[in-house]
């Protein structure tokens, strides 16, 4: 085998190895990312109840006395999530709007197209949010 050859391989070798790491990030982002930020599933409290079952090893009647207080906690943990999220998006909404002042109309609609993508993949059901302010209403700010 020649000097040329063996380079080549050993360049080839590496330029997989690069690539099949680089794979491997992006879908491990992409994936912790959707555990982290996607919407939440299944019944939190059900999910307490298991956990907690396993790691106190409590009996079926322990799990039934405390059932009311997992109940309980995980619907105000619920409303909690809920409530952050609508505070989070008024937020953002907000700033949106106080930034679109300073942007030309090209940014604007920019920004509008990035709303929109940001709401499809929280996987909001709702139509897109109204266009940029025409320029007129701009000019009034």
């Amino acid at each position: 085998m020649n000097r040329a050859l063996q380079w080549k391989l050993v360049a080839g070798f590496i330029l997989v190895f690069v690539a099949g790491g680089i794979t491997g990030a992006l879908v491990g982002a992409s994936n912790t990312r959707s555990r982290i930020f996607g919407p939440h599933r299944g019944m939190p409290s059900e999910h307490m109840r298991r956990w907690i079952r396993h790691e106190l090893n409590l009996t079926p009647e322990q799990v039934a006395k405390i059932s009311p207080v997992i109940d309980k906690a995980s619907a105000q943990l619920e409303s909690i999530r809920m409530e952050t999220g609508k505070r989070v998006h008024e937020t953002m909404k907000q700033a949106h709007q106080e930034m679109a002042a300073s942007l030309t109309d090209e940014q604007r609609a920019k920004l509008h197209e990035i709303e929109a993508r940001h709401a499809h993949r929280r996987g909001l059901h709702q139509p897109p949010p109204p266009g940029p302010p025409d320029q007129e209403e701009s000019d009034s700010q």
